[in-house]
């Protein structure tokens, strides 16, 4: 059993002029994750969702100011981007980079390789990856394609999920996944990520603004996201809501 646990998270976004003052997006975050969990963080555009996922995963961008992050008692917050990896986080970006002359296949073998400790043995490796990718409906060629160059959105979603799938992290962070996703895709990648989820217990943080992914993967919790911070949480129930009536009862609460 393990545990990602936030307490009174603010984070600033530092502008790109260097004379411009940082801008405070989070405003005291609470949460925790554990093991075998799915939380769903839903909101407006511009509540601090996605800078949340890139505080956590450490984006150098994202500067906090207060408060703390750990993983199982160690503090997130003092380690490297490739340490939070390491030590089992993971994050699937709304916008996933492209990395031209680097092929998937040595991509995804290498990062394998720091998680993991070791290079996986090349022959249960290459039959690793093989099925996770029939899992995901990705053709064999994409292997050897430079990393999400030339890649349709929802192309790049699926091997966000394929990674997901064989780095095996403790805990998946997961920002707009459904976004620019036909139905099929949703659907195909709603059930990688329920297939991590059943195999390897992690848990789960799914950032979004739409419901239609929930009727593919099942939080237990759902918290309302408003002008940096959380400001309710409940179950299932609390997203039909959001469904049916939007935020408009969050923001006006907040002066949003």
């Amino acid at each position: 059993m393990s545990t990602l646990e936030i307490r009174d998270l603010h984070v600033n976004v530092v502008q790109s002029d260097a004379n411009a003052e940082p801008i405070q997006i989070l405003k005291g975050v609470d949460l925790t994750i554990k093991s075998g969990e799915t939380h769903a963080i839903m909101g407006p555009n511009g509540s601090g969702k996605s800078t949340l996922s890139y505080a956590i995963a450490g984006h150098p961008k994202y500067e906090v100011t207060q408060g703390t992050v750990t993983l199982d008692g160690q503090d997130v917050l003092e380690m490297s981007v490739d340490e939070r990896a390491r030590a089992g986080l993971f994050l699937a970006m709304q916008y996933p980079v492209e990395v031209p002359g680097v092929s998937m296949s040595n991509f995804l073998r290498s990062a394998a390789t720091a998680v993991r400790g070791e290079a996986p043995k090349l022959r249960h490796w290459v039959k690793e990856v093989k099925e996770a990718m029939g899992e995901l409906d990705i053709d064999q060629q994409f292997s050897e394609r430079s990393v999400n160059e030339g890649f349709s959105g929802g192309e790049k979603k699926r091997h966000e999920i394929l990674q997901l799938g064989l780095l095996k992290p403790k805990f998946a962070i997961l920002d707009e996944t459904d976004s620019g996703l036909d139905v099929d895709a949703l659907r195909v990648v709603s059930e990688g990520v329920n297939r991590y989820a059943e195999r390897e217990h992690g848990g789960i943080l799914l950032i979004t603004h739409y419901t239609r992914i929930l009727r593919y993967i099942h939080p237990q919790f759902v918290h309302v996201f408003v002008n940096g911070r959380i400001v309710e949480s409940g179950g299932p129930e609390l997203a039909d809501e959001l469904e049916e009536n939007g935020y408009v009862r969050f923001t006006q609460a907040v002066g949003a």
